[in-house]
């Protein structure tokens, strides 16, 4: 299957450093060789890049390497297929409109994609269960809240129990966001770390590079990484248990990895 790299942080950052390793996974140091994305936020707007090629020999993944995005908020996937063609059109992440914001989704797991009937306000582009799933989500969301984008606390709320829904066909893993947050699901691996004050030192799994955070970043700095499977060694990865769904705000794990209630609509 496919594998997920996501970044939280309380300002506009890189994810440079995970992200080295991240590629080589895309056809090098592991299997996932059918396609690549990634996806970072400005304001309610998102810019996206995909690539059919294998992460570790695809020019697009050479050149964002070379020039890092920076964002609060970025999504990132590297694709193994199980349902759909090796083709642009089923390469992760996934995009739509909802509540005037756009909505980034990438997956890693196996799903029933009939099991999940569309109404034709989301379709799918390409022909992923993935892309499916997401644009089920979407519509259900809108069916439950209409025009209004609802509180985190209430969105929160509703993803569980689509997830619950969606994971009892298959295995669910996914990273979602609109640009203000980052929410991830955990059905079969999922893991984060939090990159704060007082910073460590972490070195790559898949190549020989190391970084001292201090060394990068200022005292108030904060980040998380989320990844299907821990990329340092040197920090504490912690592992999502089966069913759960964290969100991350600010650069740091909501408490009780919850989103809570806030005055305004935004999330």
């Amino acid at each position: 299957m496919c594998q997920l790299l996501g970044m939280n942080s309380s300002k506009l950052a890189s994810v440079q450093f995970s992200l080295e390793g991240f590629v080589r996974r895309g056809g090098e140091t592991d299997e996932h060789r059918d396609g690549w994305g990634i996806a970072y936020f400005e304001g309610n707007a998102h810019q996206l890049f995909q690539d059919p090629l294998p992460a570790s020999v695809s020019p697009l993944a050479e050149a964002m390497r070379r020039v890092p995005v920076r964002s609060r908020n970025i999504i990132a996937h590297i694709r193994k297929a199980t349902q759909g063609a090796v083709e642009l059109a089923n390469c992760h992440p996934f995009a739509r409109e909802l509540w005037g914001r756009s909505w980034v989704f990438a997956h890693n797991g196996n799903l029933p994609a009939n099991e999940l009937p569309l109404d034709g306000r989301f379709s799918p582009v390409g022909t992923t269960d993935s892309e499916h799933a997401f644009c089920f989500m979407l519509q259900e969301l809108e069916r439950r809240f209409g025009a209004r984008q609802p509180h985190t606390e209430a969105l929160h709320e509703a993803l569980e129990l689509l997830n619950r829904q969606i994971a009892e066909l298959g295995s669910f893993n996914y990273l979602l966001s609109c640009g203000q947050g980052l929410f991830a699901h955990c059905s079969t691996s999922l893991y984060h770390v939090e990159r704060a004050y007082p910073f460590s030192q972490a070195s790559l799994i898949d190549c020989d590079l190391r970084v001292h955070f201090g060394h990068l970043n200022h005292l108030d700095d904060s980040m998380c990484v989320i990844a299907t499977k821990p990329l340092t060694t040197g920090e504490d990865w912690a592992a999502f248990a089966p069913g759960e769904l964290r969100y991350f705000t600010g650069g740091t794990l909501a408490p009780g990895g919850r989103a809570r209630r806030t005055p305004s609509m935004a999330i």
